[in-house]
């Protein structure tokens, strides 16, 4: 029988009831953010598998697990789980890439348009009892979107803003030099280039070295006065003092952040003070069509390794453990 620990109270039934058909024995969390439970779970229990979701997947959670054989990401953010160490272990560390796609892309295209028309703002003054009506609200048709990131969810924005009678246009390193997937999306050849054209600004990059703290105060300088940005990727990829900066003096015309470089966020934030910020909990691909569809494709990921039948070596982020 297999031990399978999923980080989080719950999984959705398309993903449970897969497990349970396969006669596995299924841990959960009795809180979403406890770490140190991760933690004592992993050290007591003899868990074969681990089903990631939100919370951190340490290297001291993965080191004191003997038993620990393979680790699946709910969605495809790995930045909470310590793969540097799960790969001196030899474990494979397998995402669910495109689950959650169109959930995201939608949730980007709804930061956009309450980013865009202050509707956030305005439906709050509204339920104060205040008929304040925002008249300086932004037209997008005519506007330039520019995608950092042209992968699955940067491409169903595309295809959606081309359609408002936007211009598009991205930069994604992996396209360099390439063709661009969607018709009618013009490539930058670097963020450099991409960032004074782009009244818009939408992030669909993971986390790591790279783009960490990718976006400060030069790079919102080097955008149109008034831009707007979109983050629906990660928080860390946004210098927030320099973000909240750039709201303030007018450099920026709003943001759309479903994603913060703390979370929860902290209620001393100054983006939570700010009236052109629309924010939201980290729920862009937390839909319940999005959560099925991830909870099924990680269930799939454990068991095919652990039945000695593994899914798709592109599924997994570090692949240098089959060799």
């Amino acid at each position: 029988m297999h031990i399978i620990l999923v980080t989080a109270p719950g999984l959705a039934p398309a993903g449970a009831e897969l497990l349970d058909r396969a006669g596995a024995r299924v841990i959960f969390l009795s809180s979403p953010d406890d770490a140190r439970e991760v933690e004592r779970i992993m050290a007591s229990e003899a868990v074969d598998a681990v089903i990631s979701r939100t919370v951190t997947l340490s290297a001291t959670a993965i080191a004191s697990c003997a038993t620990l054989k393979v680790i699946s990401k709910h969605g495809v953010g790995v930045s909470n789980i310590d793969v540097e160490a799960a790969t001196l272990r030899g474990i494979p560390v397998y995402v669910t890439p495109g689950a959650n796609a169109q959930s995201v892309a939608e949730m980007t295209l709804g930061l956009m348009f309450a980013a865009a028309r202050r509707i956030a703002w305005m439906d709050a003054e509204l339920h104060g009892g205040r008929w304040t009506r925002a008249q300086d609200g932004v037209e997008l048709c005519g506007k330039t979107l520019g995608l950092v990131g042209f992968g699955q969810i940067g491409q169903r924005v595309a295809r959606v803003c081309l359609a408002l009678g936007m211009n598009v246009a991205a930069f994604d390193p992996a396209l360099n030099g390439g063709k661009s997937p969607v018709d009618g999306v013009t490539l930058a050849p670097s963020l450099a280039e991409l960032l004074p054209q782009s009244d818009v600004l939408s992030l669909h990059v993971p986390l790591n070295r790279h783009t960490r703290n990718m976006l400060g105060d030069a790079q919102f300088s080097q955008m149109p006065k008034g831009a707007i940005l979109i983050n629906t990727a990660r928080g860390e990829v946004v210098d927030e003092a320099a973000l909240a900066a750039a709201l303030q003096d007018g450099r920026l015309f709003a943001a759309g952040l479903d994603t913060m470089a703390v979370e929860p966020l902290p209620a001393d934030s100054t983006l939570a003070t700010l009236n052109n910020v629309v924010l939201t909990p980290h729920v862009g691909g937390s839909t319940p069509a999005a959560l099925a569809t991830m909870a099924s494709a990680a269930a799939r990921n454990v068991l095919g390794w652990l039945d000695g039948k593994p899914v798709d070596r592109a599924a997994c982020v570090n692949p240098q453990v089959f060799a």
